[in-house]
């Protein structure tokens, strides 16, 4: 069963424009990335989606796949499905272009929920909440989920709500897809819903079509880059394991 891995990557961001090609140690943020994504155990093959010929080269100059899509996408789940539709893969993964940490581990326990069950069309990951900053963040995405794992509801907010001390654990939603072909080029061509529009959370879409997505609960971090303080601390991180490894 083929396994593809697409990187959607935008030029404009509204708080770090040009965010893929930001230099971290010696190489760009999208190389750093692509190099990580690339180490997963489940994919066939890695390509960069994007709509800016400054990231399309670059990522040619490092030799990696890489096709120019539509400037028009709203989303990034639209300029995946436009890779998509021109792939034979069964399955597509989703990973942000703002992990130049991702642990290739994460993608491998999002994929292989759906390469052992073929009636799971979509797939994401979950991570222990250790934090009350992150607990009460609108920023930081939580989920629940049902005895088997599959989501129950996405939000900004505290769920559940702690009424009782029975047990406090949360979990926060790790923006990292898997999808049957099949369904994302259905789920890019459905409307938004009211809740997905409320919370601001395109995933919600998919639950509120009656839809399931299997979550599986990751230990391992992920760094995501929004600001010039993440890109900082990210930069640190690599220079201190790339000086460990020197030594």
């Amino acid at each position: 069963m083929k396994v593809i891995a697409i990187i959607p990557a935008r030029y404009s961001s509204t708080r770090l424009p040009g965010k893929p090609l930001k230099d971290i140690c010696g190489k760009s943020m999208i190389q750093r990335v692509y190099e990580q994504v690339k180490l997963s155990t489940t994919l066939d093959k890695v390509i960069v989606a994007t709509d800016d010929s400054r990231i399309y080269d670059t990522v040619k100059a490092f030799g990696g796949e890489v096709v120019m899509t539509s400037a028009e996408h709203k989303t990034g789940t639209d300029r995946l499905a436009e890779v998509a539709k021109e792939l034979s893969s069964e399955i597509i993964v989703n990973v942000q272009g703002d992990e130049p940490l991702i642990n290739p581990a994460m993608i491998d326990q999002a994929v292989r929920p759906l390469l052992e069950d073929t009636s799971i069309k979509m797939g994401t990951l979950k991570q222990r909440i250790t934090s009350q900053e992150e607990l009460e963040s609108p920023h930081v995405v939580k989920v629940v989920t049902d005895k088997d794992d599959f989501a129950l509801y996405f939000s900004r907010a505290m769920i559940p709500y702690p009424r009782t001390d029975i047990d406090n654990t949360y979990y926060k939603h790790i923006g990292l897809y898997v999808y049957r072909r099949g369904f994302l080029l259905d789920y890019a061509k459905m409307k938004a819903t009211p809740l997905e529009q409320k919370e601001s959370l395109e995933q919600l879409r998919v639950l509120e079509n009656g839809y399931k997505i299997k979550v599986v609960e990751t230990k391992h971090q992920a760094i995501g880059v929004d600001t010039e303080e993440d890109l900082e601390k990210v930069r640190e991180i690599v220079d201190s394991v790339r000086c460990t490894v020197d030594s």
